[in-house]
């Protein structure tokens, strides 16, 4: 397994059609629905980077921005961002798109990750390599926010 790996290297792309079964009461995508397309997308970055087997430990910030509705097409983006030592976090964009190929966002979370070995044990994860200002700037909202997981873990909510 390569000791250090690019953000390009584990990024995932996916595409969803809103179909009827997808809907709730309101006529909108379900959100449960959505969570479960970004959480399938957050396991194939980590699969990815990781070579191997994964879980998720946690998802932060999740806010939808606007609804999806029947026959919108879904594109949901996943990229890892920031690494500690047996776990990453996985940033997972969602957006709709429209028939001329312009993607409007409607959904964002950060998925935290963790690499497991065969007896479901953690074990270490590549490294990440930052090759971009935009990418540097991303680790560090990522530290950050690992930082708050951690307070919020100590005090108990």
């Amino acid at each position: 397994m390569p000791v250090e790996k690019r953000m390009e290297d584990s990024r995932v792309e996916t595409m969803h059609v809103v179909r009827p079964n997808h809907l709730n009461a309101a006529g909108r995508l379900f959100g449960g629905i959505l969570m479960q397309w970004m959480d399938e997308v957050a396991g194939f970055v980590a699969r990815r980077h990781t070579c191997g087997n994964v879980i998720t430990a946690s998802v932060d910030n999740l806010r939808f921005m606007k609804g999806a509705y029947q026959d919108d097409l879904i594109v949901i983006v996943g990229k890892v961002i920031y690494v500690g030592n047996t776990s990453m976090e996985v940033r997972v964009d969602t957006y709709k798109e429209s028939p001329n190929g312009m993607r409007s966002p409607i959904n964002r979370a950060y998925f935290t990750m963790v690499s497991l070995d065969e007896n479901d044990t953690p074990k270490p994860v590549p490294k990440l390599l930052l090759e971009t200002e935009q990418q540097k700037g991303d680790w560090q909202a990522a530290e950050k926010r690992r930082k708050m997981r951690m307070l919020r873990k100590e005090e108990g909510f």
